[in-house]
C-alpha cells in the first residue's frame, strides 16, 4: 500500500505537469512544464519542520506555503493570465498533497 501511496503522490507531482503542459499547453510546452514544475519548490517549506520529512504528517495547514492563507493566493493567481500557469502547477500541488492527507 506504501508505494502505491508514494507512487501515486510522486507521479502526480513530477509527471502530471508534462501532461497537463502537452495537453492544454502544447504551443509553449517547455514553459510551462517548467513553470508547473517549479511549483514544486513549495515544498522548501519543510525544511522548517521537525523533523524535516514525516510520512503521517498532513502538510495541508501544517506548513506555511501549504497554509489555508497560500492555498486561497494560489487559487488568486489563477484569475491573472500571467501567473495562470504556475498557478496551476502550484494548485495542483495543493490538490496533490491534499490526496496524500487522506491515506494519513
Amino acid at each position: 500500500m506504501e508505494i502505491l501511496r508514494f507512487s501515486l503522490h510522486y507521479g502526480l507531482h513530477y509527471l502530471l505537469p508534462f501532461a497537463i503542459a502537452f495537453i492544454f499547453f502544447r504551443k509553449h510546452f517547455w514553459k510551462a512544464s517548467l513553470l508547473m514544475f517549479l511549483a514544486n519548490l513549495i515544498d522548501l517549506d519543510h525544511l522548517l519542520a521537525s523533523p524535516v520529512f514525516d510520512p503521517n504528517r498532513c502538510s495541508m495547514g501544517f506548513h506555511p506555503l501549504h497554509s489555508y492563507w497560500a492555498i486561497g493566493t494560489y487559487i488568486v493567481l489563477l484569475l491573472f493570465p500571467k501567473t495562470r500557469i504556475l498557478a496551476i502547477g502550484l494548485v495542483l500541488h495543493i490538490c496533490t498533497d491534499f490526496i496524500d492527507c487522506l491515506w494519513i
